[in-house]
């Protein structure tokens, strides 16, 4: 019996790492269902037992018992009381269509096309890029690495413990406020200087989320949507999905040119605005406060909505932030979107919408058809870590570092940058306007650094007859790598000067 193919089997294929954080039982039991799904252990054949079993793979009895429990589990084998544990009669196959439906030639290749038409996008077409480049300059990301991760855990098991948790699973459509709404909304009031209620906000899974319903409300085909001479390529995107016409504004060191829009435009002839609150994408420059009194006015007389993206308030450097438009909006003239959660992992970060409250009645009807649950896991453990203080501890920890990656940016710009660039220093956010001077040809800067193991994603790229500038991400970039990022970006400009 010790001689038996099956014994040889589990001395000699079974492998396993302790070192993985995927548990032993189930590496084990992974490779015991690709035996089966193989033939190597065919049905009715009777395994060894559990003490047997721990003495050929060298592990704990429990090890073994967790083995057999977590295959009996997904039903690969049977556990027979007094006679042992077998590969089960019957295992899952997926049956083939047979008949009209099989492929006339046999084959049995991927289909790539529909046999039907449908409508495509072009405003929809994907930005993404790949690369095997080692570092990359993105338009301003966090730093996943400065993630809490044994806190999230810790957070994470609390919140899934909660007994109320499966109420609310079993209630999806029940009306009430939940918690995470109310601190939410007391949270917003507190730093941004709201003075909404609860029916004043609804919770997304992200800025373009929250943007794309705002989008469905207010636009329709032909509406004019204004936006900065150089704004968000993503905001753009949903905007003439919905068939509105993109108009550009001037922009200065006073950002968007509110003048500009009293020359041109009539009342009743503007759909809405798009700015940003604090920093305008991709530029970086703010909005004076002269400028936001007269948007706010402008709006009121020409009966356009102002659509305010604060994708950075959670990175502010020097003073105080700038308290957003919607917090002065006394006419309801303004939709405010925003973040929350920026110091954790990405897919514990949520958007939110505040506006009036006839508005964010008609969006929940639309967040309904998208996403009809939620995530109720993640509204829990935000809940808490509003209420316990630790998203603005975190905010606030997580400041100090990237202003540290800001300054030390500046200063290797200043060192190797100062004679062919110019730049600001930001006062927040995780990105800085490099403007080359005089003008280069961006995209063999970025062919060129890419083979220098440097990847420039064009979505940071911005080249007309008056730009030529990058949007510098530094935010994902410890201060080692911006050295090592500078150097290979120095490197590749003078690689394709000298050859010009």
């Amino acid at each position: 019996m010790k001689d038996s193919p099956v014994f040889e089997f589990f001395k000699n294929e079974i492998n396993f790492d302790k070192s993985l954080l995927q548990p032993v039982y189930l590496q084990v039991a992974a490779q015991i269902i690709k035996a089966i799904q193989r033939n190597v252990l065919t049905a009715k054949t009777k395994l060894p037992g559990t003490r047997i079993l721990s003495t050929l793979l060298k592990v704990h009895r429990n090890t073994a018992v967790a083995i057999y429990d977590e295959l009996a589990a997904q039903g690969w084998v049977a556990i027979l009381p007094n006679k042992g544990t077998f590969i089960a009669h019957k295992q899952l196959k997926l049956n083939k269509l047979k008949g009209t439906l099989e492929n006339t030639d046999g084959s049995n290749s991927e289909i790539k096309k529909t046999g039907f038409t449908f409508q495509k996008s072009f405003h929809l077409a994907s930005t993404v890029q790949k690369t095997n480049a080692k570092y990359t300059i993105n338009d301003g990301k966090p730093d996943l690495r400065l993630h809490p991760v044994n806190d999230f855990t810790r957070w994470y098991s609390a919140a899934m413990k909660r007994k109320t948790l499966i109420k609310k699973w079993n209630r999806p459509n029940e009306t009430s406020l939940s918690v995470f709404q109310t601190q939410l909304c007391n949270y917003l009031n507190a730093t941004r200087g709201f003075k909404s209620t609860s029916k004043n906000i609804i919770s997304t899974r992200s800025t373009e989320m929250s943007l794309y319903i705002v989008s469905q409300l207010l636009l329709k085909p032909n509406d004019i949507v204004l936006v900065g001479n150089l704004s968000n390529y993503a905001a753009n995107m949903i905007f003439q999905q919905t068939g509105a016409k993109i108009e550009t504004i001037p922009t200065d060191k006073n950002g968007l040119d509110t003048n500009f829009i009293k020359e041109k435009y009539t009342k009743n002839s503007i759909r809405c605005i798009y700015i940003c609150a604090h920093r305008d994408y991709p530029t970086t420059k703010s909005l004076s406060r002269k400028r936001r009194l007269e948007l706010l006015k402008l709006a009121k007389n020409y009966g356009f909505a102002i659509i305010e993206d604060d994708y950075d308030y959670d990175f502010q450097y020097n003073n105080a932030p700038v308290k957003p438009l919607a917090s002065a909006d006394t006419n309801g003239m303004v939709i405010y979107l925003g973040k929350l959660g920026q110091s954790l992992f990405p897919s514990f970060q949520t958007g939110f919408v505040i506006a009036p409250e006839n508005l964010i009645a008609e969006a929940k009807n639309y967040l309904y058809l998208l996403d009809e649950q939620g995530d109720l896991i993640q509204e829990q453990m935000l809940s808490e870590l509003i209420s316990e203080g630790e998203i603005h501890r975190l905010m606030k920890k997580n400041i100090v570092t990237y202003k540290q990656r800001r300054d030390v940016l500046t200063q290797l710009l200043q060192t190797h940058f100062s004679k062919i660039t110019n730049w600001e220093i930001p006062n927040g956010g995780l990105a800085i306007w490099l403007n080359f001077k005089p003008q280069i040809s961006l995209i063999k800067l970025a062919t060129a650094a890419e083979k220098n193991d440097l990847f420039l994603p064009k979505t940071i790229l911005y080249q007309n007859k008056n730009t030529c500038a990058i949007r510098f991400g530094f935010g994902h970039l410890t201060t080692e790598e911006l050295e090592i990022v500078i150097l290979k970006l120095k490197e590749t400009y003078l690689e394709i000067t000298t050859k010009i």
